[in-house]
């Protein structure tokens, strides 16, 4: 009789044990993706929601963001955070614009991505070789950094008029695809294999989640933090020249809306904010949802002050989701 109850019994306790080995998060973002998305076809299906236009610049203009994302992904998964890309984001971009008034596209480029992966090292000393922590050092460089964007031009818009980098930045195509698709899946796939198939994605991911057993096992862990902050500079110095290219401009504003669109994305995509996972293919479809919203809710009329109030409770449940996945 005891063995009959217990054979009985398995079934019941296999089937939760499988349920729990599936990733639901993940589930949660393409189902809360496919919600929000049949929301607005429906809602909206008058106000040119569905057309292609429509949904083509939603791509287009959560390209930047994306990119930035990406960077964050990493810094995240570090066990570290960045708050200073926006101010990078808007430096590198008037950098670029600055530079190639008197000289040419490719020295712009060098600008606007010196620009972010300087930053980006100071950051990362700062945490990695004198032990501050990431939250106030990259806290106070967004500040830092926002300033030196307004005294770089005395708050005026730099016009970018080299045709080349437009195209090749922002309105250009190739083979009919923007050219600011094509950024975006190209940082996406590279994003991707560095952080899932590469040693340095796996050193990335084993910081943190445990730094003191990652150093222990050879891993140089004040290098990772160094890079993952690096990157995070590096992707915001080239959405910088992307929102340059887009809008054939460059002023000290770009960026500044754009952090807590950015944090959203990543987390919502599944990067947990202890550290330790993550997932660029999550960010960008975390990316996209924040930007299929914001046009959602300006199709739908909504104040500047009611879409932040929907973006903050997107990001408190994205937290929960995160935290408790992370406590289980």
């Amino acid at each position: 009789m005891a063995t009959q109850t217990t054979q009985h019994a398995s079934p019941a306790r296999w089937r939760p044990a499988l349920l729990q080995r599936i990733d639901l998060q993940q589930y949660v973002l393409y189902i809360g993706f496919l919600a929000i998305f049949l929301f607005f076809a429906v809602t909206l299906a008058d106000d040119g929601f569905l057309t292609t236009r429509n949904l083509s610049n939603i791509v287009l203009q959560t390209a930047p963001a994306t990119i930035m994302a990406i960077g964050l992904v990493f810094v995240l998964s570090a066990g570290e955070i960045d708050l200073s890309f926006g101010s990078i984001f808007a430096v590198a971009a008037l950098s670029a614009a600055v530079v190639m008034q008197e000289h040419s596209m490719l020295l712009g480029i060098l600008a606007g991505l010196g620009a972010g992966l300087s930053i980006g090292f100071f950051n990362g000393a700062m945490v990695a070789y004198l032990g501050l922590p990431s939250f106030l050092v990259t806290l106070a460089t967004m500040g830092l950094f926002a300033g030196v964007a307004r005294s770089m031009t005395d708050l005026r818009s730099i016009p970018v008029i080299n045709d080349a980098f437009t195209g090749f930045f922002g309105s250009g195509s190739l083979m009919g695809i923007p050219s600011l698709i094509l950024w975006t899946l190209v940082a996406v796939i590279i994003g991707h294999l560095i952080y899932r198939e590469s040693r340095f994605g796996a050193h990335v991911i084993a910081t943190g989640d445990n730094p003191r057993a990652a150093q222990v096992s050879g891993i140089k862990v004040p290098r990772i933090r160094l890079a993952v902050l690096m990157i995070s500079g590096g992707c915001a110095g080239l959405a910088g020249l992307l929102y340059a290219g887009r809008l054939q401009a460059a002023k000290y504003t770009l960026g500044e809306s754009d952090l807590m669109t950015v944090i959203a994305a990543v987390i919502v995509g599944g990067t947990a904010l202890k550290g330790g996972k993550g997932s660029v293919i999550g960010a960008l479809v975390g990316s996209l949802l924040m930007g299929m919203l914001n046009n959602g809710l300006i199709l739908m009329g909504l104040a500047v002050s009611e879409q932040m109030i929907v973006r903050g409770l997107i990001i408190l449940v994205a937290v929960a989701i995160s935290l408790r996945d992370t406590n289980r």
